[in-house]
């Protein structure tokens, strides 16, 4: 072997594909590597071959079809003139097709959701509530949520903290579209109808400061106004004030296998992640790597996972398939769990 080749790490790094995408191209006969250890399997290329990886890598952002990467890719390393620039040209009037029918179905989307908003009556809501929680639950529940909280400017409605109060209960949801996380908390004093405000994150993160000693609060909702007092300090502010997602709605899955997770040996895996996608392998547990046992295999962005193992020790994973959501439970917390929406593996 040429002292010169880079192992399959280096060249994730310095391609940009990262390892999970090598090993699917390797298998696709598309990026085969140069040589293969036949004693541990491990993959090595050449240098020449971190050209075309770039290449790949490019094709693959721009969402092109396996079939034409592998045409552009043979035509590229062939010299080919004639082949390559029609492909590409074929690509991007797909891509063209596409939008313009997104926009015509997207536009049709917004005339139902007018329609919808105009012939629909309800009854008023109710808006105001004063609750009193146990300072420790509520506690653990905020740090069970505040890693899905959603930083997207073009998606405020995502940029706090949800409470849901009804009844006696205190559901706090959080989501940036990729992930969502939900904990309850038991409460006394609100015996009205079901109240919902979104709360900023840096007005959630000053009452989660305001926790420290485990003694009740009380927590007021008033409109778009929310407010938290505990041992004779509070803090308030003012709610979203827009609609957040039917997290109902959005966590109704079919049951799966659950799995119980060793947290702390996932977590040293995922640190030495360097991509932005790695593959968890299922068997009668969860390991971190594309293997050759006969488990299912499932894409996810290591960080995210990360995110969600630091919110407890004792955690559950709930596989309902390929494609759906990752469900991680906790054991600590009632009610709480996160879901974790998968990637592809696929290009």
């Amino acid at each position: 072997m040429e002292s010169d080749m880079r192992s399959i790490g280096e060249m994730g790094r310095d391609s940009g594909l990262g390892v999970s995408a090598l090993r699917f191209y390797d298998r696709a006969g598309v990026l085969v590597p140069a040589w293969v250890d036949p004693v541990t399997g491990y993959r090595w290329y050449a240098p020449e071959q971190l050209g075309e990886a770039r290449l790949l890598a490019r094709l693959r952002r721009s969402g092109m079809p396996l079939a034409d990467i592998r045409l552009v890719l043979a035509g590229w390393a062939g010299g080919e003139t004639g082949l390559v620039p029609r492909l590409l040209d074929g690509h991007l009037r797909r891509l063209e097709r596409g939008l313009a029918e997104a926009r015509e179905e997207l536009s049709t989307v917004r005339a139902l959701l007018g329609h919808q908003e105009t012939s629909m009556t309800t009854a008023p809501a109710t808006t105001t509530a004063r609750l009193t929680v146990a300072g420790g639950e509520l506690a653990a529940a905020l740090d069970a949520v505040r890693f899905a909280a959603g930083t997207d400017p073009e998606l405020s409605m995502l940029g706090g903290i949800h409470f849901d109060i009804e009844g006696g209960a205190l559901h706090l949801v959080a989501t940036d579209r990729y992930r969502m996380a939900v904990a309850r908390t038991s409460a006394t004093g609100h015996d009205g109808g079901r109240v919902q405000a979104t709360v900023p994150t840096p007005l959630a993160d000053a009452m989660r400061a305001l926790l420290t000693d485990g003694a009740p609060a009380r927590l007021t909702v008033d409109g778009d106004k929310v407010e938290l007092e505990t041992q004779g300090r509070q803090v308030a502010g003012q709610g979203l004030g827009e609609e957040f997602p039917d997290y109902r709605r959005l966590s109704r899955l079919p049951e799966g296998r659950r799995l119980t997770l060793d947290v702390p040996a996932l977590r040293r895996a995922l640190a030495a992640q360097d991509g932005e996608v790695c593959v968890l392998t299922l068997t009668d547990t969860v390991t971190v790597g594309d293997d050759d046992s006969t488990g299912d295999r499932v894409g996810v962005n290591p960080a995210f996972l990360l995110d969600a193992l630091a919110a407890g020790e004792e955690m559950l994973l709930e596989y309902v398939g390929p494609k759906a959501p990752l469900v991680l439970l906790r054991r600590d917390v009632e009610d709480a769990f996160s879901l974790l929406m998968p990637v592809s593996l696929e290009a």
